[in-house]
């Protein structure tokens, strides 16, 4: 059986030192064009391929961050998931995913820490403060996406979330400048953080100008709740709501249907119907939703950057928490009649 060729054998062929070799198969590193060809040359010709596991015991890093999804089903975190990948595997990082069904994910956290990964990122859920504090303890930097920890958490676990209080401001903004009088909402899971921030927002911004919320129902991010959701909201033909706030563009999407087809309601002309998220399908002409847009892009650049802070530090750094802006997207699901308003 062949001997399978090393990087010393790779480094004698192009006569480079053995580092050189490994410099050029790790990615972002800084060698020359002249040597990257030519080690890359004598590895072709001794079919030699860089063993990520061997590398990992010499420098002490995996290149692995664990990332933990409890809400796939949102349309919302599969295009995290995308775009977070890409991003990583730019700067030589790959991706070791587990998903969840609850809020809390310690179990997974516990799996994870047994890869000798060297980061988190947490989507859609969060970990206990003894958890939390164990991943501190490791130098094991842990990143929350669009959630955040309850105040006064042990560990330094760090976030990046969209600015959800600011966008239910807007968007109650935005509903009473179109004219709406009697506004609904339906609220996501009701000990989220992104959910209470949204709530949080939106009734700031309808008391600022002499509104409150009409009516309300809870749709736990979930399809068939917010479907009862609206059933509960808009079946009754009396004083019916005019308007909705729908805590995420997923139950938006469900509550438009159930509106038009079920219920047999025009949107916008009977009842207008806002989400927040602006996932991909809220533009599909099949909804034309109004939206209050979660930058993906800028979020995960933003834990990237996070991630990349803390693993050139010797020890995990103390944590912060940053709230990316937003951005209203107007469509055809609402009524506009305030002065200057355009749809997209």
């Amino acid at each position: 059986m062949k001997a399978q060729a090393t990087s010393l054998d790779v480094a004698r062929l192009a006569g480079v030192s053995q580092s050189a070799v490994s410099r050029c198969f790790t990615a972002g590193a800084s060698v020359s064009k002249v040597m990257r060809d030519k080690v890359q040359e004598a590895a072709r010709k001794l079919g030699y391929q860089p063993n990520a596991h061997a590398r990992s015991l010499i420098t002490g890093r995996s290149r692995i961050i664990g990332l933990v999804l409890s809400a796939l089903e949102n349309l919302f975190y599969p295009a995290v998931l995308e775009r977070l990948a890409k991003r990583l595997q730019q700067d030589g990082y790959h991706l070791l995913i587990f998903i969840g069904d609850n809020a809390n994910s310690d179990d997974l956290v516990e799996e994870i820490l047994q890869y000798n990964v060297d980061g988190i990122v947490m989507g859609a859920t969060t970990l206990s403060s003894a958890l939390a504090q164990r991943c501190a303890d490791a130098s094991i930097p842990v990143v929350l996406f669009n959630r955040i920890m309850a105040s006064g958490s042990a560990g330094a676990v760090s976030s990046v979330r969209s600015d959800n209080v600011g966008g239910g401001r807007e968007m109650a903004r935005f509903l009473v400048a179109g004219g709406h009088k009697r506004i609904a909402y339906i609220a996501g899971r009701e000990d989220s953080s992104t959910n209470l921030e949204r709530e949080q927002g939106f009734r700031e911004g309808l008391a600022e100008l002499g509104q409150r919320i009409y009516a309300r129902a809870i749709g736990n991010y979930d399809v068939e709740q917010a479907r009862q959701a609206a059933r509960d909201l808009f079946a009754a033909t009396a004083d019916r709501p005019d308007a909705v706030f729908v805590a995420g563009d997923l139950m938006a999407i469900v509550v438009l249907d159930t509106l038009r087809h079920e219920l047999g309601l025009a949107v916008p002309q009977d009842v207008s119907v806002v989400g927040f998220d602006n996932v991909p399908q809220a533009g599909w002409a099949s909804y034309e939703l109004t939206t209050f847009e979660q930058p993906v892009e800028p979020m995960v650049e933003a834990t990237v950057a996070l991630l990349q802070g803390y693993l050139r530090e010797a020890q995990t750094p103390p944590s912060r928490n940053l709230v990316v802006p937003g951005q209203l997207i107007i469509r055809q699901s609402a009524r506009v009649s305030a002065p200057g308003s355009q749809q997209t």
